[in-house]
């Protein structure tokens, strides 16, 4: 059937803050948008349930909260430190009370609503000395921007005026922002960015190294303000490549993180038509190619241009059957002997949990853990003991614990 074509609208999110398209109304606007994908392989099955005796609970900790999309803490500190996507960052005392001032309130430099917002919080490896963290967010003219900023002489409160600005960079569309940031087991700090929206990567950032969307960063902050390059990336001194670029060829990487034990850095990146998938790679790994937009998970996305030379392909994923919008996790490392060393991650629209064992380069022990429906999940966390945490729209934090 041929497409009607309509005046572009915007619509809210199929898949939540980690997927939000400008579409057209119409049935037929996934081929339209997205181009023509190749038949691939028939989906794969739902993971097995655990187990007998292996089981898994959660517990309310806190909930009310505006949008939460992110938790974590820095290193030793019983605190939980939460962003919620309006713009603020709120604390979580050790007694499991929500403080009602704000650690930093960004709200009237942030941009609002379905994929922009504050997205991303890390703290310093060594905060408990210099008191510095850093935050991601969308500016209100859509840039991405990377922030670094001071605790305050009140542990409990930022110094909002000791704002430098790390990095900014210019987002074409409003969507497919990533906005993680992470610091790697090397002491850099590590940027997630999408593609820079619309659908079926049109400007294709994801294959192109001369700019940074579509691509994970690696930064040393540690050097000359803003940042300097550092001279072990893949590509420094490459004609026409950006010297910051780590690995590249992602869509919309929404939640990712390195194993503590293994150093394994797993991205989950959000899907355009019909894959949703989870990438495992070593952390010291460096020029990782991922795929998009030559490939959408295991299957050719673009069915004139599919050399799958030099690419690394996930190592597990699922379509749209069963979900729309993939939330990457964490590797658990908690005290629910039944998921330790597991890779969690779940699904905006299903709101299902499952796992995996990465092991010997490929994902084993793959999982469907019955919790019940989780709700729009907008992110996992991880507090200082190692204890894992599920986030969701509807303002909740959940920790997981043995039934």
């Amino acid at each position: 059937m041929k497409p009607r074509l309509r005046a572009p609208k915007r619509v809210v999110l199929s898949g939540g803050t980690a997927r939000f398209h400008i579409l057209t109304l119409t049935a037929s606007w996934l081929v339209l948008a997205c181009g023509s994908a190749t038949t691939g392989p028939p989906p794969p099955p739902p993971p097995p349930p655990p187990p007998p005796g292996a089981e898994v609970a959660l517990e309310t900790v806190a909930s009310g909260l505006d949008r939460p999309v992110y938790l974590t803490t820095p290193v030793g500190d019983p605190r939980m430190f939460v962003v919620e996507q309006s713009g603020r960052i709120k604390i979580i005392d050790a007694g499991g009370a929500v403080l009602g001032t704000p650690f930093l309130n960004l709200s009237s430099s942030v941009s609002g609503g379905n994929e922009q917002g504050l997205l991303g919080l890390a703290f310093h490896p060594s905060y408990v000395t210099n008191g510095l963290f850093f935050v991601s967010y969308t500016a209100s003219n859509g840039d991405s921007v990377i922030e670094r900023y001071a605790v305050s002489g009140d542990p409990d409160v930022a110094n909002a005026a000791a704002a430098t600005e790390i990095l900014r960079v210019d987002q074409p569309f409003i969507n497919h922002n990533g906005g993680q940031i992470l610091f790697g087991p090397d002491g850099m700090l590590y940027v997630f960015l999408g593609d820079g929206g619309s659908g079926g990567d049109p400007l294709n950032s994801g294959q192109d190294r001369g700019t940074l969307l579509g691509s994970i960063l690696r930064l040393d902050i540690d050097g000359t303000l803003p940042y300097e390059i550092p001279g072990d990336n893949p590509f420094v001194g490459m004609a026409g490549m950006r010297g910051e670029i780590w690995a590249y060829g992602v869509r919309n990487p929404w939640r990712s993180a390195f194993d503590t034990v293994s150093g394994t850095l797993f991205v989950a990146d959000v899907g355009q038509q019909d894959v949703e998938e989870v990438n495992a790679v070593p952390a010291s790994q460096a020029g990782v190619n991922y795929g998009w937009n030559t490939m959408e998970g295991s299957r050719c996305f673009n069915a004139g241009s599919c050399d799958q030379t030099g690419l690394t392909l996930p190592v597990t994923e699922y379509t749209h059957g069963p979900g729309c919008s993939i939330t990457g996790g964490v590797v658990y490392r908690g005290s629910v002997q039944s998921l330790s060393g597991h890779y969690l991650y779940s699904d905006f629209c299903s709101g299902f949990l499952r796992s995996l064992r990465f092991v010997g380069g490929e994902a084993t022990e793959e999982t469907d853990w019955d919790v019940g429906d989780l709700g729009a999940v907008s992110s996992f966390g991880v507090d200082s003991a190692g204890e894992v945490y599920i986030l969701d729209l509807s303002g909740r934090v959940r920790r997981l614990v043995s039934p």
